[in-house]
C-alpha cells in the first residue's frame, strides 16, 4: 500500500543578520541617499534576495500537472482524503482532476476494505452498519415510515419512499392471478404480477440505480423473482406497471440514456419511461426485448458425475459498450439418500457485448490491457487501473451470497473477493488477509464507489 504523509511548510523568511557600525570590519547596513532617505547598502540587497529565493513556496502553490502526478500515485480513498485535508486549493484540485480511486469493499457491519490496504476501517463519527443495497457510491437503508440513500463520503442523503408506498398503473388494479394450488412461483403456465407479492413481509430491494438526479429505478421482489419500480428522489411514493408478470431479473444498467434489465433467459429488455400527466412522476409505460437469449442448453441439468451449472448474469457499461457477464458456478450433487447440501464449486465467466444493430450478444475475448471489472450483484463498474500498477483484463468478483443460499452453499467458513483473468482463463484471491464470515448477517457485501459518475 502507498501512503504518501504530508506536512505544511511554514512560509517564514529567513532571519536577517544584524550587524553593528561599532563592529570591527562591519560595513553600513543603510546609506542616505540624496533625497535623505535611507536605502539598504548593495551587500544587503543581495542577501535579501537570496533570502527570498531559498524562501520555500507554501504547499498551496502546488502546479496541477505536479498534484496530477501525487493523485495518480494514490489509488485508495482514504489517501485521496488526505491529500485533499491538506489545503483548500489541494482539495479543488483534486475535485478538478476526477482521478476515480479504487472502490472500496462494504460489509454490512459497518466495516470497509481498501483493496491495497488490507486492515478495515470505519467512518467517523457513523458506522453505516445495516445497509440493505449500494448504489454507487451511496449506501441503501430501509426504515418503516420510507427508505433512504447516505453517501458515506460527503454525507449526503437522499430520501426514497417505503415500498409499502406504490402507485398502481392502472390505478383500479386487482390481484386477479392466483397462485397455483400446492405449487410455487416456478410453477409452469403461472403468471403472478406485482398485485401478488406486493404485500408480502419479504419484500427487498434487490437492485437500485440512481439513473439521474429525477429518476431512480429499482428491482423489487421476493427471492430471485422482482419488478421494476421507479420515482423520483424524494417522492412520496413508487409507480409500478401492476399487471406486468414478475420476472426473474439479474440485473439492470442505465446505459447512454436508457434503462436496460436482464433476465435469467438472457433477453436483453429495454424500459420505456414515461411521465405521469397528473404528477409528472417517472412511470415504465413499455418494456420490449432488443436482444434474444441464446442460453445454453445444459444450465441445470445433472450431469452423469452428480454435477450442475448454475448461472449468474450482470450487466456492466465498459468503454461505450453494455456488457453481459455470464457467470457459471458448478455445483455438486450429494449421493442418493445422503442429508447433504448442493455444494458451490469452481466460477467460470464469460463476456458479450451487445450488439444493438444485429440484434445479439457477441462473445469479448478480452476486456483490454487496461481495464478490469468489479463485479457485483448490488454494483458492477469498469475502471482503469494502469495507473495504480494493477493488472488489466481482470474480473474482480464477490461469492453474491444472498444469492447463493437459494440454491447452493460453501464448503469455506469466511467469503472473500476473487480475480478472474481474461487472459489466462484463470481464477486466484484477491487478498487473502481480506475476508469475512460467511453468514446471513454479512450476505450483502458489496463494491462501493467513492466518487460516482
Amino acid at each position: 500500500s502507498l501512503a504518501l504523509t504530508f506536512t505544511r511548510s511554514s512560509h517564514t523568511p529567513l532571519p536577517h543578520r544584524t550587524t553593528t557600525a561599532a563592529a570591527a570590519g562591519a560595513a553600513p547596513t543603510h546609506r542616505r541617499g540624496t533625497d535623505g532617505e535611507s536605502t539598504p547598502a548593495p551587500g544587503l540587497m543581495e542577501e535579501e534576495k537570496k533570502s527570498q529565493l531559498l524562501s520555500p513556496s507554501p504547499w498551496s502553490a502546488l502546479p496541477l500537472d505536479l498534484a496530477s502526478l501525487v493523485l495518480s500515485l494514490l489509488p485508495m480513498y482514504a489517501d485521496r482524503a488526505c491529500f485533499a485535508a491538506v489545503c483548500p486549493q489541494w482539495r479543488a484540485a483534486a475535485r478538478q482532476l476526477q482521478i476515480p480511486p479504487l472502490p472500496l469493499l462494504a460489509l454490512p457491519d459497518g466495516t470497509f476494505y481498501s483493496l491495497m490496504y488490507d486492515k478495515p476501517f470505519r467512518f467517523p463519527g457513523c458506522g453505516f452498519a445495516g445497509y440493505e443495497n449500494v448504489c454507487g457510491s451511496w449506501l441503501v437503508f430501509s426504515r418503516d415510515d420510507g427508505c433512504f440513500m447516505v453517501n458515506p463520503f460527503s454525507r449526503a442523503t437522499v430520501t426514497l419512499p417505503a415500498l409499502s408506498s406504490v402507485r398502481l398503473r392502472p390505478p383500479n388494479a386487482s390481484a386477479k392471478s392466483k397462485w397455483a394450488e400446492g405449487g410455487s412461483v416456478e410453477s409452469a403456465n403461472l403468471y403472478i404480477t406485482w398485485m401478488r407479492i406486493n404485500k408480502a413481509d419479504n419484500l427487498r430491494i434487490s437492485k437500485l440505480i440512481l439513473c439521474s438526479p429525477n429518476l431512480v429505478a429499482a428491482l423489487v421482489g421476493i427471492g430471485p423473482f422482482s419488478q421494476i419500480l421507479m420515482c423520483q428522489p424524494g417522492a412520496l411514493s413508487w409507480s409500478v406497471r401492476a399487471y406486468d408478470r414478475i420476472e426473474d431479473f439479474q440485473d439492470m444498467s442505465f446505459f447512454q440514456g436508457k434503462l436496460y434489465a436482464i433476465a435469467k433467459d438472457e433477453n436483453l429488455l429495454v424500459v420505456n419511461i414515461s411521465q405521469d400527466h397528473s404528477t409528472g412522476d417517472p412511470q415504465v409505460c413499455r418494456i420490449g426485448r432488443v436482444i434474444e437469449g441464446d442460453c445454453p442448453p445444459w444450465y441445470y441439468g445433472v450431469f452423469e458425475d452428480n454435477s450442475q451449472a448454475s448461472k449468474k448474469l450482470y450487466l456492466v457499461e465498459s468503454g461505450g459498450m453494455l456488457l453481459m457477464v455470464r457467470r457459471t458456478i458448478w455445483c455438486q450433487f450429494p449421493e442418493p439418500g445422503t442429508d447433504v447440501e448442493i455444494m458451490g464449486g469452481q466460477n467460470e465467466f464469460e463476456v458479450f457485448e451487445a450488439d444493438f444493430e444485429h440484434s445479439r450478444w457477441v462473445k469479448v475475448l478480452t476486456l483490454g490491457d487496461d481495464q478490469v471489472l468489479f463485479l457485483g450483484r448490488r454494483c458492477s463498474r469498469s475502471m482503469s487501473v494502469s495507473q495504480y500498477g494493477l493488472p488489466g483484463d481482470c474480473i474482480f468478483f464477490l461469492d453474491d451470497d444472498e444469492d447463493n443460499c437459494l440454491e447452493y452453499a460453501y464448503d469455506e467458513e469466511n467469503s472473500s473477493f476473487g480475480v478472474y483473468s481474461m487472459r489466462f482463463r484463470s481464477i486466484h484471491s484477491g487478498d487473502p488477509n481480506i475476508s469475512w464470515k460467511r453468514c446471513a448477517e454479512m450476505y450483502l457485501a458489496a463494491w462501493l464507489f467513492p466518487e460516482d459518475r
